[in-house]
């Protein structure tokens, strides 16, 4: 294969077969305490899509608990925001953590929020996780709360 990059998984159908598992396959994703944990569970092929990047697809799912979909929905960092009401502190934890705590610490704050979002738009910052989609999501967060101030 040459170096083409690899495509973005339909997280919505990732969403759906994540929804259509068993309980007890569900709770063995819920368990796994970092993104590695994952491949060593069954339950993550079931998932995953074998088209697409595992490394990428280990971090959508391990926050993929956490997360409601609603079609149309917020952002993440608009759903942390507004929705959430998230505390600025907790959000700014996530913006100065080196690889890999910043996933851990963001799936701390999904767990404490359960936001509801368009899993396509999460699932792509999380697919894509790095300093970018971290600024992305701390703009989000802080433009969500003060939408009606100056423009």
């Amino acid at each position: 294969m040459d170096n083409k990059e690899k495509p973005l998984p339909d997280f919505l159908v990732m969403y759906e077969c994540y929804q259509n598992l068993s309980a007890g396959q569900r709770a063995e994703l819920r368990r796994c305490t970092k993104p590695e944990e994952l491949s060593e569970v069954p339950a993550f092929y079931r998932v995953a899509n074998k088209e697409s990047s595992i490394f990428g697809q280990r971090q959508f799912v391990f926050c993929l608990p956490l997360l409601i979909h609603q079609k149309g929905g917020p952002s993440l960092g608009h759903a942390l925001g507004k929705e959430a009401g998230l505390s600025e502190k907790r959000m700014m934890m996530v913006l100065r953590s080196e690889t890999p705590n910043d996933l851990l610490q963001l799936r701390r704050l999904l767990a404490m929020c359960k936001p509801t979002v368009d899993i396509v738009k999460a699932g792509e910052a999380i697919y894509k996780w790095n300093d970018y989609q971290k600024r992305k999501l701390t703009e989000d967060y802080f433009f969500s709360q003060t939408s009606g101030a100056a423009k």
